[in-house]
């Protein structure tokens, strides 16, 4: 994070120093200057004592998103800001995951506001890759579907992504092959067993999102996928699956007897 505090009590500015904070997306002239409001203060103190003694359960989203925006907007109320997030991209995680351009068109979001909400964005993706990559694959499952819905369930547009396997089942690459429309990612299977051979992979997983929120496969998606695994079968290379990760669940092409 972009600043650290040493305790839930908001850090006075200096009196004289009324210069603007170069990365600050709140506009100081609207508040007292010298010292942030105590009604303020007070709020952002309460809801860090609530976060540390209950965690995240204990926030509603905009205040967990108030957190967030704490550090970028130091001298300004951001609930307003945190409910306008909201009430326009949905929930915490349609925020977190929107793209920066849908972001930045929301009235009090500038740069340092927007790096937060990447970052955090950023760090979830990184703990849940974490927990899949250099791992078996086959028997931490529910990590590999977890790790797909952070990273892919709420995109706005089609992802299309390759975990690559060794021999052991362990997960060695996990990349992103392909991105495209609201309902539509070319793929081509020729591409996809190259980077297997480069890679020295025995096995593939497929994996695409439907920002529609229904992962039910649709005809080109069943097609493409018997391409790749023809295409794989044919130098000795295992599709083990094709996930399809909608909003709130996923399809596993095997489990439902597509492959």
């Amino acid at each position: 994070m972009s600043r650290t505090r040493t305790s839930c009590a908001e850090a006075p500015l200096p009196f004289a120093d009324l210069r603007p904070v170069p990365d600050d997306d709140a506009a100081p002239a609207a508040l007292p200057a010298g010292r942030l409001p105590s009604y303020i203060a007070d709020h952002r103190a309460r809801l860090r004592e609530r976060f540390m003694a209950g965690g995240a359960a204990a926030l509603p989203d905009y205040e967990l998103l108030e957190l967030v925006l704490f550090r970028a907007i130091p001298r300004q109320d951001v609930k307003p800001l945190a409910r306008r997030l909201i009430d326009t991209l949905g929930d915490f995680n349609r925020v977190l995951s929107a793209p920066a351009a849908r972001l930045l068109a929301v009235d009090g979001i500038g740069p340092a506001a927007l790096c937060e909400l990447k970052l955090v964005e950023a760090a979830a993706h990184r703990l849940a890759r974490a927990r899949v990559i250099n791992r078996h694959v086959i028997s931490g499952w529910d990590a590999v579907v977890d790790y797909c819905h952070t990273v892919m369930a709420h995109r706005e547009t089609e992802q299309f992504r390759i975990f690559f396997l060794d021999r052991k089942n362990v997960l060695i690459a996990d990349e992103e092959q392909a991105r495209g429309t609201v309902d539509h990612v070319p793929v081509y299977p020729r591409e996809v067993v190259r980077r297997a051979l480069e890679l020295n992979a025995s096995a593939l997983i497929l994996v695409h999102n439907h920002p529609s929120g229904d992962p039910t496969p649709s005809q080109s998606d069943i097609e493409m996928t018997r391409q790749v695994e023809q295409a794989a079968d044919a130098l000795g290379i295992t599709l083990h699956d094709h996930l399809v990760i909608g909003k709130s669940r996923e399809l596993s092409f095997r489990a439902s007897g597509l492959i």
